[in-house]
């Protein structure tokens, strides 16, 4: 049975100080998890493809996408 690595953010919650002991196989199926994607190719070059655009946007703009995507306030 294949966890969901939610599971650990949700056991850790419920666990508190006692998570390092209590969620040991959540902490393995994230892991396991993570792993996956960063072994995968594919992923690791959709990765490298949105860092390199978004770098070219700002070294365009000079504004970081965090600020781009930021609402603009409206005054009343």
């Amino acid at each position: 049975m294949a966890l969901d690595p939610a599971d650990f953010t949700k056991c850790c919650k419920n666990s508190g100080v006692l998570m390092v002991v209590k969620c040991r196989k959540e902490n393995s199926a994230l892991k396991e998890c993570l792993t996956a994607y960063y072994n995968d190719p594919a992923f690791n070059e959709e990765c490298k493809m949105e860092y390199l655009k978004e770098r070219e946007e700002f070294r365009k703009t000079g504004i970081p996408v965090k600020k781009r995507l930021q609402k603009v306030p409206t005054s009343m």
